[in-house]
Order: structure tokens, then sequence, then C-alpha cells
């Protein structure tokens, strides 16, 4: 067991466009992430409490009601916006007001209060080290530090492995996290031979990426709210 919580949490999620003010086509990168959420709160609805919506012009952000989805979600709304990039901030807490299942403004507590935590954490630690640091953060409600301390040291290493790869590789670790099939699918995909996809995923580490990713998933799914 990861977590301890006296009372059933939620998991608010804040993401925050890097470096926004730097775009140069700002609004068609907005139209393209509000469709990315639309599709997000379509394809995990049973997840979502709240829908995922752009609630500032460089920000978006929405609540779930359980935590096995959560690293999926974020990774496919990383994955659809590239090459921008976007900081994650993670909050497991209460949330103290009324939810509106249309829209998460107005909504309020611990959750998003971990939530933005985490993402002036992460800018924090940018300005200071004036390097790229993890770009998803979880904070956590209650007893918890243990835990915690270990996922964020886990997402460090791996935006330490996603800064690693090449173009290709990049190409490749996404297709193959997106379709979770055999190195000789992504290999037709890409209309090369299943030797390149190999060499893709060793030189990209992608096993550890993917053993490292599964441990979050798992410590997450712990997170379920019966209510809902």
């Amino acid at each position: 067991m990861f977590f301890s919580f006296k009372n059933s949490p939620y998991i608010a999620v804040i993401g925050d466009i890097r470096d926004s003010k730097k775009i140069k086509q700002r609004s068609e990168v907005q139209r393209k992430l509000k469709s990315i959420l639309e599709e997000i709160n379509e394809k995990y609805y049973g997840d979502i409490v709240s829908k995922f919506m752009i609630t500032l012009g460089d920000e978006f952000q929405g609540l779930l009601c359980k935590g096995s989805n959560t690293m999926d979600i974020i990774l496919e709304i990383e994955r659809k916006m590239y090459p921008v990039k976007i900081r994650f901030g993670v909050g497991i807490g209460a949330i103290t007001t009324d939810i509106n299942k249309e829209m998460p403004i107005g909504a309020d507590g611990p959750g998003y209060y971990n939530a933005r935590k985490a993402i002036d954490f992460m800018k924090d630690n940018e300005k200071k080290k004036q390097t790229n640091t993890a770009d998803i953060r979880i904070e956590v409600e209650g007893d918890n530090q243990g835990t915690t301390i270990m996922i964020n040291t886990i997402l460090s290493l791996l935006t330490v492995i996603k800064d690693s790869w090449t173009d290709r590789q990049r190409e490749i670790i996404w297709d193959m996290l997106e379709h979770q099939d055999k190195q000789v699918d992504v290999a037709e995909r890409f209309n090369i031979k299943q030797p390149a996809v190999q060499k893709s995923l060793s030189k990209g580490s992608y096993y550890a990426y993917k053993d490292a990713l599964d441990t979050i998933s798992r410590a997450l799914a712990e997170i379920r709210r019966e209510d809902v």
C-alpha cells in the first residue's frame, strides 16, 4: 500500500504551458489544446468529475475521482501537444466546494492547493537551477511524505530520460506506449525493420521508463472515490 488517507481524496490536475509567451502561434496552440482536452473528457469520462478545460490563456485543469488513468491522461496530452511543453501539477486531496461536472472553475480545496503548489515548485526550481527539471510533480494531502518523495524522484528521472531522446526515439517510444503491442507491430506502422525498433527502444531506455511509469500508475490506482 502506497498511500494512507483519513478521507477519500480527489486528484486535481493543473497543466501549465511552458514558455508560452515565446510561442508565435498562441491562438493556434490554444485551439489545439482545447480540442485535445475535449477528446480527453470523452475518452476518460468515467474518471472525470470536473471536465478538463482551459482556465487561463496558458493553463488548464480538471478533476478526477480515481487515479488509475492519471498518468495516461497526462502523457496523452503531452504527446499530442508536442513540441509544445507542459508542466503538470497533480494535487491529491479533498475538495471543499461544490463540484461542477462541466467545468473545474470555482472548485477549491486541498486537492487544487496541492496541484498549484506542485506547479509553483517546478517554476521556482527552473528559475533557481536555470535548467530543465521535472515536468510532472505531485503533492499529496496527509501523512504521505515518503511516497510523495519516491514518486517525485521517479518523475524527475523520467524527465531526464525523455530529454535524452532523439526525435526518432521519441516517435517510436510514444507509439509503443500508445498502442501497447509488439515491436513488429511498431515496425510495420513505421515501415521499418524490427531491429531498428529494438535499437531505438534500447537507446531510449524504454523498458526502464515503462517500468517506472507502471510503478507510479500502481500507486495512483489506490486512489478511488466510491461515492462518485
